[in-house]
């Protein structure tokens, strides 16, 4: 009432942690209440002992009805104090009722912001766009790697012949007689027709001949071995 004379408003929010502050202090006010009636039900066992060891049962009697009441208020109390907690549960969830309420609210304004500041064919123009460079820088790397390539393999080729040639000359085999004069010479110095059937007779200069071929043969195959 004070606070609709004063025009102070309070938020939904603000009440309901207003009342949970006051919950918990009624809670805390309860345990600490029960705590003395527990001490004083401790208190009053030892005196109803006290007494009626004493033979005094008169007081006994009126010390045992303090001890009954005071169980009861206990009981009271831990009723009370489970009422209180009920309360406090349910203004909790409440409150987080509220808190995501007013969370959900946000993201609704933040989205509907969002949405009415997008501009569908605008993204469209940068999608294609986007698009369009991309393949303009594909095609400009594969031409770079074109370039590359070639650049890298100029002079590859003729390294290679060297590397054969090294090889050749380190086993005794000349290079350009090997892929050059050998073929020439062995067509030059062709062999007469008489040797040449007797060869294929089987006599023992066509034998001769067998042991030369059998030499290109193997010049041959150490070349296409190194050409591997």
């Amino acid at each position: 009432m004070l606070e609709w004379a004063f025009g102070k408003r309070i938020t939904p929010a603000e009440r309901l942690r207003k009342n949970q502050r006051m919950l918990d202090k009624a809670i805390r006010e309860l345990d600490q209440q029960r705590v003395k009636l527990e001490k004083q039900e401790k208190a009053l066992i030892a005196q109803i002992k006290q007494s009626a060891q004493k033979g005094q049962m008169g007081a006994c009697k009126i010390q045992a009805k303090d001890l009954v009441r005071t169980r009861r208020y206990i009981e009271k109390f831990y009723g009370m104090r489970s009422q209180l907690q009920k309360i406090s549960l349910r203004l909790q969830t409440y409150r987080t009722n509220e808190q995501m309420m007013q969370a959900m609210k946000g993201a609704t304004m933040a989205l509907g912001s969002m949405n009415r500041t997008m501009n569908l064919p605008s993204l469209q123009r940068i999608a294609m766009e986007f698009e369009r460079e991309n393949d303009i820088m594909e095609q400009r790397q594969e031409m770079m790697d074109d370039a590359i390539d070639d650049a890298m393999d100029v002079g590859v080729e003729e390294e290679g012949d060297e590397v054969v040639e090294q090889v050749l000359e380190e086993i005794g085999v000349d290079l350009t007689q090997a892929l050059g004069d050998t073929p020439q010479g062995l067509q030059s110095t062709a062999l007469p027709e008489g040797k040449i059937a007797q060869a294929i007779g089987g006599s023992g200069d066509g034998g001769g001949g067998g042991g030369g071929g059998g030499g290109d043969d193997d010049l041959q195959a150490r070349l296409d071995s190194l050409r591997r």
